[in-house]
């Protein structure tokens, strides 16, 4: 995985956004998993909730598949991607995990992510997970920690099923510091995950509390993933591609190609008189929005100028794209900002 890649993350999206929104519902299902509710199944026979379950996951097991292969037949810069979280729900919850540990469904599981595995790495796409934020490794509270302990290794048997976690970064699993004990607290779990887990596990700088520098001081024990959106948020300026805190956050990857995210604020901030092709400097946002505004995903990468800064990352370092337009918003950021950047003379 030497060459630059730009990802997408979880669903699909159909490129005529002109149909009916029932019509796209249709089109899109079956590359999008779906879930249920646990007081939907609290309120059903147990048979009939074990069925649905099944129903859930042998569907969403099937649009993974579906959208590996789309993502297959992209070019080699546009194959990254970000598996969806919910492909097994409830599997660390207490209520869930006898269904998930019989014998038959582990059999199941075992040959159906295999084939999922096995179809990424015959197309060189680069994968991976995104725990969510109720996964807190640094809580100041045993029960949080204990659930979010059982939910990244949730994520690390799907993992192990795909044939990944065998040795370090040959798949991401990224989460925040997160928690009142912030890596201290991560640093006395650590014993505690799989060899999988920490194979894998990835930390990314956010917004408010925990950023570049916290999550370089966990550098010895797992790469960082730069989150140059966030960062301009935490620190009200743009990182340098060329700080020497980028080089470190490189050298935490070992010699593995680095993955960054990259997102921008929604594209109603041209509403409110910033320009598509001017920086945005926080100074003068702040005089018409909150911070918290800022936090949200545009639909595309529509700031001419912050992509421009994005690419001077891409000589050393993999972009996921976080955007409500998902694999859309890659095709047309590689189309008209990266492959121009990448392919000068094509």
């Amino acid at each position: 995985m030497t060459h630059p890649r730009i990802g997408f993350a979880c669903q699909y999206r159909h490129p005529d956004r002109g149909l009916a929104a029932s019509a796209l519902k249709t089109i899109e299902a079956p590359y999008n998993p779906r879930t249920t509710t646990l007081r939907w199944m609290d309120g059903v026979p147990l048979q009939v909730a074990r069925d649905k379950l099944l129903e859930v996951v042998t569907h969403n097991l099937d649009a993974q598949l579906r959208l590996i292969a789309y993502v297959a037949e992209l070019g080699p810069t546009l194959r990254m991607l970000r598996l969806s979280s919910d492909l097994l729900p409830f599997y660390s919850h207490p209520k869930v995990s006898a269904f998930y540990q019989d014998p038959a469904i582990q059999s199941q599981l075992e040959e159906r992510f295999a084939v999922i595995g096995n179809l990424a790495r015959s197309a060189d796409i680069r994968l991976s997970f995104h725990p969510g934020q109720y996964c807190v490794l640094g809580s100041d509270k045993p029960g949080v920690v204990e659930n979010s302990i059982a939910e990244f290794e949730y994520h690390a048997d799907m993992i192990r099923m795909m044939g990944y976690g065998r040795r370090f970064q040959d798949f991401k699993c990224n989460v925040h510091i997160a928690g009142r004990l912030g890596g201290e607290g991560i640093r006395s779990i650590w014993p505690r995950l799989s060899q999988v887990a920490r194979n894998c596990i990835t930390f990314e700088n956010e917004e408010k509390t925990y950023g570049v520098d916290d999550c370089l001081q966990l550098a010895d024990l797992a790469p960082v993933v730069l989150d140059i959106h966030h960062c301009w948020i935490n620190e009200n300026d743009y990182i340098a591609p060329d700080s020497p805190r980028v080089d470190r956050i490189i050298e935490s990857w070992r010699g593995v190609r680095p993955t960054m995210h990259y997102s921008q604020p929604p594209e109603r901030l041209q509403e409110l008189g910033f320009d598509a092709g001017k920086k945005l400097e926080m100074d003068a946002l702040l005089k018409v929005v909150s911070k918290r505004d800022l936090y949200g995903h545009s639909d595309q990468m529509w700031n001419r100028w912050t992509n421009e800064y994005a690419l001077k990352f891409l000589d050393r370092f993999d972009i996921m794209l976080e955007a409500k337009d998902k694999n859309l918003a890659a095709q047309a950021f590689y189309e008209y900002v990266a492959r121009p950047y990448l392919h000068p003379s094509a």
